[in-house]
């Protein structure tokens, strides 16, 4: 891959991660599918360092909207941080015990029923959208963030490792079905991306440094451009996402997103059935 194309096939994958990150559509399955329609390939290990420093591009957009939040978690008496690094613990255990079975079976080289299992978690996230809107609208009483959702939201947070089930979408349809108010629901979303993505980056760091790994190699001059690119173009896109979707939970209006989510689920199941991908 020239360096040029590298550069333009990184800023849209940038721009999409940074926006679907936090618009409840599942960036992952945006990735995976975008990288397949590109023909985006640094080889196994490259592509998954390249998705890991997209992801850190809006974990910077994260930190610069909630700079304040953040330097208040560490302020007593640390209950929100003490139901931060709760919520984290069932994301770290299923990407530990199933990283390799998740990769292998959204993995085009080794399923062919990728793009159908794709479809289908497209779908779920749709479900779940509306199912979320619809408990929202007739919800009477909400409460301060608790223990009793942050734990919920911490399991569908795991849940969401899979390509095509949104991480934000998950995370904030468990806070508001569980009856947390809105806005606390929202900044604890956002906060929850952080130590995921940390953790995915020093996975991945590690992997770099590792002799035995070889993927600086198989990145290249192109690649490590195109990563620079990508990080931006992410971290700008995921700011203007978060400010969107702070409004969107206010109003609790996902239908539109669940409309998306439906016809992009259609779209790949035609795709699989034409054998286009």
């Amino acid at each position: 891959m020239g360096i040029w194309e590298a550069i333009w096939k990184s800023a849209i994958l940038g721009t999409v991660q940074g926006l679907t990150e936090f618009l409840p559509v599942s960036s992952s399955g945006h990735l995976t599918l975008l990288q397949q329609i590109l023909g985006y390939d640094l080889g196994e290990a490259g592509m998954m360092f390249v998705n890991v420093l997209l992801h850190f591009g809006t974990l910077l957009a994260v930190i610069f909207v909630f700079w304040r939040d953040i330097l208040a978690l560490f302020k007593k008496p640390f209950k929100t941080l003490l139901m931060l690094i709760v919520a984290t613990v069932p994301a770290g255990l299923v990407g530990l015990l199933l990283n390799d079975k998740i990769e292998a079976l959204f993995d085009p080289a080794s399923n062919a029923a990728w793009l159908c299992w794709l479809a289908v978690f497209f779908a779920v996230t749709a479900f779940v959208l509306l199912l979320t809107e619809f408990v929202s609208a007739r919800r009477k009483k909400v409460a301060p963030l608790g223990w009793r959702h942050s734990v919920p939201m911490g399991i569908f947070q795991a849940v969401a490792l899979f390509p095509g089930i949104s991480r934000s979408g998950s995370t904030i349809a468990a806070g508001v079905i569980s009856g947390a108010k809105r806005d606390d629901v929202a900044k604890f979303s956002f906060l929850m991306s952080i130590p995921v993505i940390l953790g995915s980056l020093a996975v991945e760091v590690y992997h770099l440094i590792k002799p035995s790994e070889g993927v600086a190699v198989s990145i290249g001059t192109s690649g490590i451009v195109g990563m620079v690119v990508g990080v931006v173009f992410s971290a700008v896109a995921g700011f203007f996402a978060i400010k969107i979707m702070l409004k969107v939970i206010r109003k609790g209006n996902y239908k539109w997103f669940a409309l998306y989510l439906v016809v992009l689920s259609l779209t790949c199941f035609w795709l699989n059935a034409l054998g286009v991908l």
